[in-house]
């Protein structure tokens, strides 16, 4: 599995003089996952040089139904919009499992969970550069999303999926996303 490669000592701070008050630090990387700085959050949304790792959970059921959470209204970023069942930033100092179960139990409540990693890929707009990390789970398990992190989800059939796509429904990351592993995730039952 692709992870992250920390240096021995704390890597230097990048487009911040400190890091004081600021409680989300993320690594900065290089495409193959070398961690070359750290930022704030707010730095990293601020400055498409700093690319920075992210970690994706597609949740699929038996049935081969998607789980997509509603995005807060209250999100910078395509507020009310549906996207992937997890999707988190990757704190200073954690691997991507580790970022990926304790994003999976703040935004659904989901724990133990058998993570299977798909692919990794750079997304860039206009506003940050996120290295992606694309991981799948099927569960049968009850999903509770957190209120504050997620507005509601549900699941959802590749039909409703596709029909959705272009519609300014999904977020356009996800449907991007979405089209490159449809078909790895149908494999995966």
């Amino acid at each position: 599995m692709f992870d992250l490669v920390y240096p021995a000592d704390p890597a230097p701070l990048m487009n911040v003089k400190s890091v004081r008050g600021n409680t989300e630090v993320l690594p900065v990387v290089e495409s193959n996952g070398l961690v070359i700085g750290r930022s704030t959050r707010k730095a990293c949304h601020g400055n498409p040089s700093l690319m920075h790792p992210v970690v994706h959970l597609h949740i699929i059921d038996r049935f081969g139904k998607l789980y997509l959470q509603k995005r807060s209204r209250t999100k910078d970023l395509y507020p009310g919009y549906w996207d992937t069942a997890v999707g988190g930033h990757v704190t200073y100092g954690e691997s991507l499992s580790e970022a990926l179960i304790r994003e999976a139990a703040e935004e659904l409540g989901l724990v133990d969970f058998n993570p299977v990693y798909l692919n990794s890929y750079s997304y860039m707009n206009d506003r940050e550069h996120e290295l992606v990390n694309i991981f799948a789970t099927i569960t049968g398990r009850r999903i509770e999303p957190d209120n504050d992190e997620v507005e509601e989800g549900r699941w959802w059939t590749e039909d409703e999926l596709l029909d959705a796509i272009g519609k300014n429904v999904l977020t356009p990351q996800f449907e991007a996303e979405y089209i490159k592993i449809k078909d790895t995730l149908a494999a995966l039952l």
